[in-house]
């Protein structure tokens, strides 16, 4: 128990570690606000739709995607209710507009891949990475389509475009998006790519998670220290990612059966902290680039304590 206690803590600490060099960077004058622009447009466009080609097609085949697309009911299902509860916490709270797409973004999705894949490993062991990621298809399809779309609307601009356009559509089908829609398509043909092209896409893909990590530390930066209180948007945020979400997904779990194994990572993945890429999309639409990086640095230095609970619990 200490030591899957211990490698959990370290796996937060790892994220940590590597946005806090980005913040050490930017003070020595290595980054800047021109960088983190670069590194949002590389990530966007290129780095994650690299990284979701190669994850997908080095984890999935045909028959176990057909084997396992079963159990996508309670991820799909759970992460559409907290979007739901994500609307109505919004609105009633009056959340303001330059921050209540990130502000949903971060009630309904989680980080289900660089911390979620880690401490299940830890608990319980290679055999949860099938179930790892069912719920990190469902998740991701999620944050690149309407996390996505809901961010693009705080941007400067865009907040009176409530309805879907060929403009929202056009964001919702974005780069990542279409690295998982072509790696999906790969896989149901049974198409293999020749190593180089794999090997390429592995080197690109994992540029995605230390670049991620270098622009928070950049935006944090930039953060005066008195903007890094914890207030009630981010209050709010902590106990939808911590309680709301995986109390769903458990109540989920009472109606719907699945295997023992399935139900406890799916409560683990929901209880993850918030997707590090979401500061990099706020930086893409103009919206509130140090909400999102607040929200993130905070939720992921939560999860150290919160976690450990679950994991005990569980």
């Amino acid at each position: 128990m200490i030591f899957t206690f211990l490698h959990a803590i370290e796996s937060i600490l790892t994220i940590i570690i590597m946005f806090m060099t980005g913040w050490v960077l930017t003070h020595v004058g290595w980054l800047d606000e021109k960088t983190s622009v670069i590194f949002s447009k590389i990530i966007v466009n290129v780095s994650f739709p690299c990284y979701m080609l190669w994850n997908l097609m080095s984890n999935f085949d045909k028959a176990k995607l057909q084997e396992l697309s079963g159990g996508l009911i309670i991820p799909i299902t759970s992460i559409l209710l907290s979007y739901f509860l994500s609307v109505l916490v919004s609105n009633l709270m009056k959340i303001d507009p330059k921050r209540k797409g990130i502000f949903r973004c971060i009630f309904f999705t989680s980080n289900t891949i660089f911390i979620g894949l880690p401490v299940n490993l830890s608990l319980f062991g290679a055999e949860s990475t099938p179930y790892v990621l069912i719920y990190y298809i469902a998740n991701t399809c999620f944050f690149w389509t309407l996390g996505n779309y809901e961010i693009s609307k705080d941007g400067e601009g865009n907040r009176e475009k409530q309805k879907f356009s060929f403009d929202a559509i056009k964001k919702i089908a974005n780069p990542a998006m279409a690295g998982f829609v072509v790696a999906i398509i790969l896989i149901l043909l049974e198409v293999q790519l020749p190593r180089f092209v794999m090997d390429s896409c592995k080197y690109i893909g994992e540029l995605t998670t230390p670049l991620a990590m270098f622009f928070i530390g950049i935006v944090l930066h930039s953060t005066p220290f008195k903007k890094l209180r914890i207030d009630r948007d981010i209050i709010v945020l902590l106990l939808a990612r911590f309680v709301l979400c995986p109390v769903v997904v458990i109540a989920l779990e009472l109606f719907i059966p699945v295997p023992s194994m399935m139900a406890k990572v799916f409560v683990i993945q929901a209880t993850m902290p918030a997707v590090t890429s979401t500061g990099v999309i706020a930086k893409q639409y103009g919206a509130d680039v140090e909400f999102a990086t607040i929200a993130t640095v905070v939720t992921t230095i939560a999860s150290m304590i919160v976690i450990p609970i679950y994991m005990i619990l569980i």
